[in-house]
């Protein structure tokens, strides 16, 4: 091995005693696959936009969720096979739905727990939008509305369910975990 004068002693011995074609099949084999496993981890995330219409005196809520994630969670907690988005869709599956969200999904206002009416969902690609109204809400008396979003923490201990709100010209965002459910506005 020859060595020049300034140059880096390992950068000579690689192109010295490697060539350059078993050193792009390490890396292949070696290097590239472990950033393949660092990729594969799936993210568990839904975001919920709080917001109050005006013109329809309500808080209107729609929240985005993963289809197969919601569809596990259908499956685990109700024997339920939905086939979301699919034209097998089950015709109960607005059932399951309206059910399950009653059970982790929790709208209070100054205070009080306060019905809802789950108005239907859509998709968008591998997204279920679902739309929650809260009628007759008179926002001149509202001092707080909180939300408890317990979706998919039944299932997957890393979701984040992160919650929007837009009302009144105030706006606040939380990240609501298994350990911390509740985010709150304040009027």
């Amino acid at each position: 091995m020859r060595k020049i004068r300034g140059s880096n002693p390992l950068h000579s011995w690689v192109q010295g005693s490697l060539p350059m074609n078993i050193l792009k099949k390490f890396l292949l084999l070696f290097i590239l696959p472990l950033f393949a496993f660092a990729t594969m981890h799936k993210f568990y995330v839904s975001v919920t936009n709080v917001t109050y219409s005006e013109k329809d005196g309500a808080i209107q809520i729609t929240s985005r969720i993963f289809i197969d994630d919601f569809e596990n969670v259908l499956l685990e907690r109700y024997g339920f096979i939905a086939e979301l988005a699919t034209k097998n869709e089950s015709e109960e599956a607005d059932a399951f739905i309206g059910k399950y969200f009653q059970e982790k999904f929790a709208v209070e206002i100054n205070g009080k727990y306060t019905s809802y009416i789950f108005i239907g969902k859509k998709y968008d690609a591998d997204v279920m939008i679902c739309y929650i109204e809260v009628p007759e809400v008179d926002l001149a008396t509202t001092t707080s509305i909180q939300i408890t979003n317990e979706i998919l923490t039944d299932l997957f201990d890393e979701q984040q369910n992160i919650v929007h709100f837009k009302i009144d010209g105030k706006k606040k965002s939380f990240v609501l975990l298994k350990s911390d459910t509740k985010g709150m506005l304040n009027l």
